[in-house]
């Protein structure tokens, strides 16, 4: 069976969660596969887009849920980034993902799936990142009422995330330890600096 290893960072501010995208892009090799999980406005395309400018991937990286595929490849590695919302599990396989983490019919580079959980199966190695918007008590009067229906709107309510990051594999696992090693010092600075701000 394969190692799992679980971790959870609040991150009290958009640049926390940009910084953790960052960081992990830094680290990532061919054939990284990131399966994100989360809700409507839950942050999942704002981490992507941090996590692509950090590639070295100048074009902006918006949500592919209607083109399902968006391929980046001019950054340090390509970037592969798939958005499963709109389909239902049994169209998936119609897809052939597995194409783009075997590097045999396109250049290896990173696999990143939004709304993963419609894979009807999970490559056996990969790094999980569930993103959950926080809503503080003050945010939570203030939007009760509101009617939002898109992912832009919902990201407004709270800049805070819970992210959970799980690996499983040795080579995933690996990125975890040092991501986190790496990323600890530097979300205390930025979230220091925030609250004396």
């Amino acid at each position: 069976m394969t190692e799992t290893v679980k971790i959870e960072i609040y991150a009290d501010n958009l640049s926390v969660t940009q910084l953790i995208a960052s960081q992990l892009a830094q680290l990532v090799t061919a054939g990284t596969i990131i399966l994100l999980e989360g809700n409507l406005g839950s942050g999942k395309t704002t981490f992507m887009q941090a996590f692509g400018l950090a590639l070295g991937i100048s074009a902006t990286i918006t949500s592919p849920t209607f083109t399902l595929i968006d391929e980046y490849i001019e950054g340090r590695l390509p970037l592969y980034h798939i958005d499963l919302y709109r389909l239902e599990p049994s169209q998936i396989p119609s897809l052939h993902l597995e194409e783009y983490w075997r590097g045999e019919d396109f250049p290896l580079g990173v696999v990143a799936i939004e709304w993963a959980s419609k894979l009807l199966t999970m490559p056996p190695a990969h790094l999980k990142i569930n993103l959950a918007a926080t809503i503080s008590s003050q945010n939570k009067d203030e939007t009760k009422n509101l009617d939002l229906n898109l992912e832009d709107d919902l990201e407004v309510l709270s800049e805070a995330r819970l992210i959970h990051l799980i690996a499983q594999g040795e080579t995933y696992i690996d990125i975890l330890t040092t991501l986190c090693a790496e990323a600890e010092t530097k979300i205390l600075v930025i979230s220091n600096a925030k609250q004396h701000l």
